[in-house]
């Protein structure tokens, strides 16, 4: 087996332990966000706090999901570009 084949595996391996650990550790009804508890600390400090404003759009859960989603796969494809430039670069000085 060669480096790189070996290298592949390993990096398959982590991406499917880093997805299949959380479910095994506990429920994900835990996670509530950092919006909701910085809220609740805010209040619990300053029980007459007012926000200075209030946003202009509120989207949907369905669309604030969507917008995470859209961030996600911008984000990926950005790493996978990147990745990709970074191999052929190193394939093309190699040979």
């Amino acid at each position: 087996m060669s480096r790189s084949t070996l290298i592949n595996w390993l990096i398959v391996l982590a991406v499917v332990a880093l997805a299949a650990v959380p479910l095994f550790l506990g429920s994900a009804t835990g996670f509530g966000g950092a919006d909701g508890i910085a809220a609740a600390q805010i209040e619990a400090a300053n029980p007459g706090f007012e926000p200075w404003f209030t946003p202009f759009f509120e989207p949907s859960p369905e669309t604030a999901s969507g917008l995470f989603a859209l961030q996600a796969a911008i984000g990926a494809g950005f790493l996978g570009y990147f990745f990709g430039v970074a191999r052929t670069r190193r394939r093309l000085n190699r040979d």
